[in-house]
Formats: structure tokens, sequence, C-alpha cells
């Protein structure tokens, strides 16, 4: 998603969700620190910028960062939170991009893959 993401801009901000949002949003504590995740995502090349997403507020990243597109993975494509802001931002003449993923990778399958194969053990 990053390097589609980066095929279609000149500079590439991404938003990492910091340890209360994620376990808010995913309803569970994230297994790598939020640390941790920054500095994975700020070693990928196609990446410019990295920042710190306290909710899924896109209006108020918007009126920080002032970008002209926002990308996001077609997995998000029917959240109501993303459909209102894909109207809000066009109406601010910001593009949403939302972009397919080329390999078919999750963390939550990563996850319940380990968790299943450890209880066998």
């Amino acid at each position: 998603i990053l390097k589609q993401a980066k095929e279609q801009c000149e500079f590439l901000i991404v938003a990492v969700g910091n340890d209360i949002f994620m376990q808010r949003r995913k309803g569970r504590q994230s297994t790598l620190s939020y640390e941790q995740r920054v500095k994975i995502v700020e070693s990928i090349r196609y990446v410019d910028m990295v920042v710190e997403a306290e909710n899924l507020d896109k209006i108020s990243a918007y009126k920080k960062y002032k970008f002209d597109v926002m990308f996001a993975g077609e997995d998000h494509l029917n959240e109501k939170i993303y459909i209102e802001a894909t109207k809000e931002l066009k109406e601010l003449g910001v593009d949403t991009i939302f972009v397919p993923r080329r390999i078919k990778v999750s963390s939550t399958d990563i996850r319940e893959r380990i968790i299943n194969e450890c209880k066998y053990e």
C-alpha cells in the first residue's frame, strides 16, 4: 500500500496509531509498542515522514498537515468514518484514493496463526 501511495505522490506522510488509539480501535493491546511501529514504518523507503495518530479524525489531520491526497487501504472503503471523511475532504479539495492490497497480508491473520500454532506445542 505504501509503495502504491508513493507512486502517486511526491511526499508521503504516514500516520501511525499511538498505543491508546490502537487499544481503542482494535480492542486489544498492540504486540509492538508505538515506538517500535514507528521505527518499522520510518525504515520503509517509500515513507517520507511519520506522524502520530491519536484518532481517525481525517479533517483534523488535514488541518495540521495540509495534504492534498489521502490514501487508505481498500479494506476501509465501506467504513462509515472513511466514507464521511472522503466527502468532507473532497469539499476541501482533497482526493481520497483507496489502494488495493497487492499482497494479502494481515497482522490479525498473522497473530491468529501464531496463537493457533502455539496451542499445539
